[in-house]
């Protein structure tokens, strides 16, 4: 992380290391200035670290460096998102933080409540964000002076979906992503957490133009293979994108996607979360069909092409009860494609998708889908059995995973993610499907060769 920083400047370098623990990056920072690695003739370091059990252990760190070198500690053990909104609003008794030349940060990671002090504080600043590490990276970038380097380790779940988009936002208006390492393996660099998405260590420089962007990889952090290829920015973050999703290629193939692709919108088949939260409609659960149920399907219902329903032994409720109440969140029988939305660290692909047939329930005329599968439909509606066939086809191919993974660093797969995607013309899913209906066995490989031999991603 410190060595990703390439600023140089003469006189006096301002760091701000906020949750500095004991005090590993700032260490790090400094070693590299004691090394030769900077120009600096002095360094101003703001330690924050809330927890004051850890200050004698942050002291002694940054006392080695000021005994030898021109440097000047201050541990500070405020709230650094109230000290730095008050800084920045201007409030008339605030301290003043300075403005920063260099930021260095691993960050609390913590959901912040709607009606949290902090997302309030937050707030009056213009900062929108759901979660503590987010809040860090927004402030600390606000508090860098123009041209300012900021280097942070930071959980890939911002780089898409809904609930980061302001952050995404405020971010990319505010700074130049000049450098991103990602940690390709899960349980590798972080094996002592139980790491379910990917971390990335992004560069960030304040007020910058937008250049290429150096991306590095490695399986972990030994960085023993680690690669390095340079982006154009439209392949970051596509031009288009009102989402604002940035992609992290890991190889100069990952190319952006078909310009020939098509939105799900223009095709007129939509992709909804499963609407039966089953904890609010828990009075309508039924552990198997009675004679006023319809099929409730979760994820455990499904296995590749084949639906096991009802499941007994799954420990979930197999039916919900068919009232005025329930009804809303019904779909008719049909053909439909479902995606699950969580996977397992252990599988191989993101997107698991997966066909309902209505010879599945002969008795039916409506099904529930549970909030853990993503639906795709036509209007609330079935599809064409050939057109679900196809959309399965596509989602279940090797290309789609590594499109998704370009942008997709956890386990959780949400229908905004799923629309971001390019998919082929309605005509081609179609055969695709056709295609698929007339197979006995549609193993991975048999899957990736169609999907070569359409040239789809080429």
């Amino acid at each position: 992380m410190a060595g990703l920083f390439d600023r140089k400047i003469a006189s006096t370098c301002r760091l701000l290391d906020a949750g500095a623990g004991i005090g590993s990056l700032s260490t790090a920072f400094l070693e590299r200035w004691a090394t030769g690695g900077f120009d600096f003739q002095r360094v101003e370091v703001d330690a924050f670290e809330i927890d004051v059990s850890l200050h004698p252990y942050l002291s002694e760190t940054l006392s080695q460096y000021s005994k030898q070198l021109n440097v000047m500690p201050a541990i500070r053990g405020d709230d650094f998102i109230h000290t730095a909104v008050d800084s920045l609003n201007g409030s008339f008794f605030a301290e003043t933080l300075p403005p920063y030349t260099h930021v260095i940060l691993n960050l609390p990671y913590k959901k912040i409540r709607s009606n949290s002090a902090y997302r309030l504080a937050l707030r009056r600043i213009g900062i929108e964000t759901v979660n503590l590490y987010s809040a860090f990276v927004a402030l600390t970038l606000s508090l860098l002076e123009d041209y300012g380097q900021l280097v942070v380790i930071i959980p890939r779940s911002f780089c898409n979906g809904p609930y980061y988009r302001p952050f995404r936002q405020y971010i990319l208006q505010r700074a130049a992503i000049r450098k991103m390492h990602l940690f390709a393996s899960r349980n590798k660099a972080f094996q002592d957490d139980a790491v379910l998405q990917e971390n990335l260590i992004v560069m960030l420089e304040r007020g910058a133009d937008q250049g290429k962007v150096i991306i590095t990889t490695s399986t972990d952090d030994s960085f023993s293979d680690l690669t390095t290829h340079e982006y154009a920015f439209d392949q970051i973050v596509f031009p288009d994108d009102p989402e604002q999703f940035i992609h992290v290629p890991t190889s100069p193939q990952q190319d952006a996607p078909n310009p020939n692709g098509h939105t799900l919108e223009e095709m007129n088949i939509q992709v909804s979360t499963g609407p039966i939260v089953d904890f609010r409609l828990k009075a309508y659960l039924r552990d198997m069909p009675e004679e006023d149920t319809v099929p409730l399907l979760y994820p455990g219902h499904f296995s590749d092409w084949i639906i096991h329903w009802p499941k007994p032994e799954l420990k979930k409720p197999n039916a919900i009860q068919h009232t005025l109440e329930t009804e809303k969140w019904l779909y008719p029988n049909g053909f439909y494609c479902v995606v699950r939305r969580f996977s397992s660290k252990e599988e191989r692909r993101r997107v698991i998708a997966s066909v309902v047939r209505p010879s599945d329930f002969p008795d039916a005329t409506l099904l529930g889908f549970e909030n853990h599968l993503n639906v795709f439909h036509q209007n609330k509606q079935g599809l064409p059995e050939a057109l679900a066939y196809g959309l399965a086809v596509f989602l279940n191919s090797t290309f789609v995973d590594e499109s998704l993974r370009r942008f997709n660093g956890h386990t959780q797969v949400n229908a905004t993610d799923l629309r971001s995607i390019t998919y082929p013309d309605k005509t081609t899913l179609i055969a695709l499907g056709e295609w698929a209906m007339r197979r006995k066995d549609l193993s991975q490989a048999l899957i990736d060769e169609k999907m070569a031999n359409l040239d789809y991603g080429k």
